[in-house]
């Protein structure tokens, strides 16, 4: 008698890191929803690297050109990499950042319904990050700015990734 192959929970996305061992031979739906979020998430921190080592050119400019409609990209708020301004101010960055590694992990694997207050909290402290530091209440400060995007991009990009991973167990449920 063959022992039935362990059951995936079909509730969740394919496989922890991106490239978690033993990963199907065909990406999932889900898996390049994930390597597409990576991508966009570090490009903004890539970017000014490549920038700064490589004639990339009109490349380089097109590239950083997608991110004038996202963010206001003054100076005195946006990190320099290797001597080259970022394409997004701090907080935008850690966006970014939240998003690529949110994206990679994919932990944890809440219901939807945990993520959803949990993401209006981050976004609330977020909110009032930017409303302090506007008023004066505080200095710019490039940390506090990180981190709070960084929150929010990695709860956002999780939550939604996690609710992918559920819905396409659930429709191939029905299905079979």
């Amino acid at each position: 008698m063959v022992a039935p192959a362990p059951e995936r929970d079909a509730g969740t996305p394919e496989g922890g890191a991106l490239d978690a061992p033993g990963a199907a031979a065909s990406p999932s739906p889900v898996r390049l929803v994930r390597w597409l979020f990576f991508f966009l998430g570090a490009l903004p921190w890539w970017l000014p690297l490549a920038r700064a080592r490589l004639p990339l050119g009109d490349l380089g400019a097109s590239l950083d050109r997608i991110f004038v409609p996202m963010c206001h990209r003054l100076p005195e708020r946006s990190l320099a990499l290797a001597g080259v301004q970022m394409p997004l101010c701090s907080r935008c960055a850690g966006i970014f950042a939240g998003v690529a590694v949110g994206a990679a992990i994919a932990r944890p694997r809440l219901p939807i319904s945990v993520w959803r207050p949990l993401m209006v909290a981050i976004a609330a402290v977020m909110a009032i990050e930017v409303a302090t530091q506007d008023l004066g209440l505080h200095a710019l400060w490039h940390p506090s700015r990180l981190a709070t995007g960084f929150a929010f991009g990695y709860a956002l990009v999780v939550a939604f990734v996690v609710q992918l991973g559920r819905e396409r167990g659930r429709a191939g449920r029905e299905r079979g």
